[in-house]
């Protein structure tokens, strides 16, 4: 071992006494603090079965500020006490103003992104990694569709109706009048459905998608000029006094944080004697943006973050998360794996062995419930414990130290759009 590797083993595996932490949610229009009191929630509940102790505080941000806003955690895990400081970097604001759009511009939408992910062939090479994130994907289109549908057949049935009944009352109705009753019985059975959309999340989710595909796999402006300020807050703490700086993407954070990385170490703002800093994505969902023709901003990131030493990049997700490319190895299938490829550590979170029995029959059906288990209790934890992991005396690297990935993850180049950002 060389000294640069043997200093790099060395920084790794210390002890943590002071953390920060980085959490980069996926696409999610709620304020921030449902993380905080979803990790509040979990952690006693993990705490009492794992048998250590942790406690929160709150950490405000200030009225309409897209400054950071978190928590503060004191734990003692392992027989040592850690302090935390957990800040979620927001970009909820973004995803309400991309949501912010009338039903026929959804319509538009639907139309738009199925264009995008067929004719580019991302939808059929996506089908060959994971069925489960491709029906997700295809699930806000047929409740869309099933709705317009309902909506038009009882728009008919008012047309048929007054038709019917014209013979009897033709001084009183036209025509006009059936079509006019039919499009208005219509219409409010749309606006019914996009208020209740909280229960069928097609609205939801057909923005998510639309969202990258709006601009081929590009990044839009305003993300890129968030994603800047994202990396200048990480680039803060690693000039602190934590003993590690640990980044979490979840779901669509988790290709956020590879560029956010990226950037930072392409820009030499990780100091080689700064605090130890990991990656830890969940759940990811890359393919679903680096398969699209524009992405080579995301795939050159995920080369280059793939190949390097100044981190260490743990990526956890299950194949009891259908929402999710489940062991998919998002530089692999994307066709970019460098040569000297290090990252990330692919790895299962197996929710079925996990989980008792009782439990998982319990979340079994409930996908988009288990999407969020990876921030959450494990009645049967295994070596993947988010509040050990977070608020825990060893670092992401020394608690997955000799990890082999798992033997069931995917490899095989899989993309056809292979090309990367100069």
């Amino acid at each position: 071992m060389g000294k640069e590797q043997a200093v790099q083993a060395e920084r790794h595996g210390r002890r943590v006494q002071r953390r920060r932490v980085f959490y980069i949610p996926g696409y999610d229009p709620i304020h921030p603090r449902r993380y905080r009191e979803l990790y509040r929630k979990e952690s006693a509940d993990q705490a009492a079965i794992s048998g250590y102790d942790i406690a929160l505080k709150s950490k405000i941000a200030s009225k309409g500020s897209t400054a950071p806003y978190g928590w503060y955690v004191d734990a003692r895990i392992e027989g040592a006490e850690v302090e935390a400081d957990v800040e979620v970097l927001v970009w909820s604001d973004i995803v309400r103003d991309s949501m912010s759009t009338s039903i026929s511009a959804t319509y538009l939408q639907l139309a738009q992104t199925a264009w995008v992910y067929i004719a580019s062939g991302a939808l059929g090479r996506l089908m060959r990694l994971r069925k489960g994130p491709v029906i997700a994907a295809l699930y806000p289109v047929a409740m869309l569709l099933g709705q317009l549908l309902l909506a038009v057949l009882l728009g008919l049935s008012c047309v048929w109706g007054i038709s019917a009944l014209e013979g009897l009352i033709k001084d009183w109705v036209t025509p006009f009048d059936g079509w006019l009753l039919g499009a208005c019985v219509g219409a409010v059975l749309l606006r019914w459905f996009k208020a209740q959309d909280s229960k069928f999340f097609a609205y939801y989710l057909m923005h998510d998608y639309a969202y990258s595909a709006r601009h081929r796999g590009a990044n839009p402006p305003e993300l890129e000029a968030r994603l800047a300020e994202f990396a200048d807050c990480i680039a803060e703490a690693l000039q602190g006094d934590a003993d590690e700086v640990l980044v979490v993407g979840h779901s669509s954070g988790a290709h956020l944080g590879i560029s956010v990385l990226a950037d930072l170490i392409r820009a030499g703002r990780v100091p080689a004697e700064g605090p130890v800093l990991g990656f830890l994505t969940l759940g990811q969902v890359v393919p679903m943006v680096s398969f699209l023709p524009q992405a080579q901003r995301l795939r050159a990131d995920l080369a280059y973050l793939s190949a390097r030493d100044e981190l260490t990049w743990v990526d956890v997700t299950a194949p009891g998360d259908g929402c999710a490319f489940a062991l998919c190895d998002p530089v692999a299938v994307s066709g970019v794996a460098p040569e000297g490829k290090r990252w990330p550590l692919v790895v299962s979170a197996a929710f079925t062995q996990t989980l008792s029995p009782a439990r998982w029959a319990e979340l079994r059906w409930r996908f988009f419930r288990l999407h969020f288990q990876y921030l959450c209790a494990f009645d049967r934890p295994g070596d993947y414990d988010y509040f050990r992991i977070t608020a825990g005396p060893l670092t992401l690297a020394e608690r997955y130290a000799g990890r082999v990935p798992s033997k069931s993850r995917i490899e095989k180049p899989v993309s056809k759009f292979t090309s990367v950002a100069a």
